[in-house]
């Protein structure tokens, strides 16, 4: 039987990751066993407490019912807190926060929250290609704005003043920003509101890495007047290494929140109580286990630089996040080429830029979710290779 795909589809392609990993994956078949280092999927475990928390709550017979799309009080209370303790920001628990499953599903529940077709929305290039496809799904129509190393991967506000505006309905922004590991410079969250408030645009700021090898985590929701004009998604996947248990929040504004949550609530039920606790531990603990989790990604960003200078890169310092970005040498003619040559030629894998749009394909990224030992085996197959033995 021959079926049409729904409109929404079209221009919409499958996520990158998932059909390079079935390549790779046949690569593996055949013997290669190549190093995977393009997806930031942490390798780390969650602490014991937080594996604790799931093995009591779920031991109990009380805890595997259909929950509050809400999330449970303790939950929603853990997030304030978390706010309030690591940026300052103060949320009420039971009005301005909303737990997800995963920041990612918080993205397209944004878009078809608060877009149509015939509006626009604001995409970062590069950047995440989720939000892309996230406004293409919800029938609007994405408007790239280019970010450059020149102006440290920032927006240009004169080159945003001059575009219409007229249509965009909201903004994605992401500090640290992926792919590039950029951190917000002091003013930027500012200029961010107040470029909102003056142009009716909902800021929908994406901040998953705030914690990963980065010293002042920060949220733009400590911007004066922020909960006016902004949301913000966060998430436990990479600060607590639970990416796979999907926990994320949204917080904003009460209507903000409740608006969300009308489309949520019609998508998915709440999340499995026990993850939910599990989360709760999460969000309490202490400065030492960041530090912690943050030592090792150190040691391996210092294997990562090596491994990168070997193909003739050379990474920006003061990245955050648990990627290198690098602009690639002038002998390969794009970021495709020198991943498909590594790949090819040494059996490890790393994420071409082009993937996280144009401005992106003079570039690749390095994941740093691989043990210090899978570093450097990649580096000696890379050196193997370079020798032409």
């Amino acid at each position: 039987m021959q079926l049409n795909l729904s409109s929404r589809l079209q221009g919409i392609g499958e996520y990158y990751f998932s059909s390079k990993l079935r390549e790779i994956e046949e690569l593996n078949r055949q013997g290669k066993a190549i190093i995977n280092l393009g997806i930031g999927s942490p390798d780390l475990p969650p602490h014991p407490a937080v594996i604790q928390a799931l093995q009591q709550q779920a031991a109990l017979p009380q805890s595997h019912g259909y929950q509050n799309y809400k999330g449970v009080p303790a939950l929603r209370e853990a997030i304030s807190a978390w706010y309030q303790r690591n940026y300052g920001v103060t949320l009420h628990p039971a009005t301005e926060v909303l737990p997800l499953m995963g920041s990612k599903e918080g993205i397209l529940h944004i878009c078809m929250t608060y877009l149509q077709p015939g509006d626009e929305a604001l995409i970062p290039n590069p950047g995440y290609p989720t939000y892309r496809s996230a406004v293409r799904l919800a029938g609007a129509t994405p408007v790239y704005y280019e970010l450059t190393e020149e102006s440290h991967w920032t927006p240009d506000w004169t080159a945003l003043e001059k575009t219409d505006l007229s249509k965009v309905k909201l903004m994605w922004v992401n500090y640290p920003h992926m792919p590039t590991g950029q951190n917000a410079t002091p003013d930027l969250f500012d200029q961010l509101i107040d470029f909102g408030r003056r142009h009716g645009i909902l800021i929908c700021h994406d901040n998953p890495y705030s914690f990963i090898l980065n010293e002042q985590p920060q949220s733009i929701l400590s911007s004066p007047g922020a909960l006016e004009v902004a949301l913000e998604l966060n998430s436990l996947s990479k600060s607590h290494n639970m990416a796979g248990w999907r926990v994320g929040m949204l917080c904003g504004a009460a209507d903000r929140i409740n608006e969300v949550l009308r489309f949520k609530s019609n998508m998915d039920s709440g999340m499995f109580l026990p993850v939910q606790m599990a989360a709760v531990a999460a969000l309490q603990l202490d400065k030492d286990w960041y530090n912690q989790v943050n030592a090792s990604y150190a040691d391996r960003r210092e294997k990562a630089i090596e491994l990168l200078q070997l193909v003739g890169c050379q990474p920006a310092p003061d990245q955050s996040g648990l990627f290198l970005w690098s602009r690639i040498p002038a002998g390969d003619a794009d970021g495709y080429a020198l991943s498909d040559r590594i790949l090819y030629g040494a059996g490890v894998f790393i994420t071409p830029g082009g993937i996280f749009g144009t401005a992106g394909n003079q570039f690749i990224r390095i994941s740093l979710c691989a043990t210090t030992e899978k570093m450097n085996e990649a580096i000696e197959r890379i050196k193997i290779q370079l020798s032409g033995n």
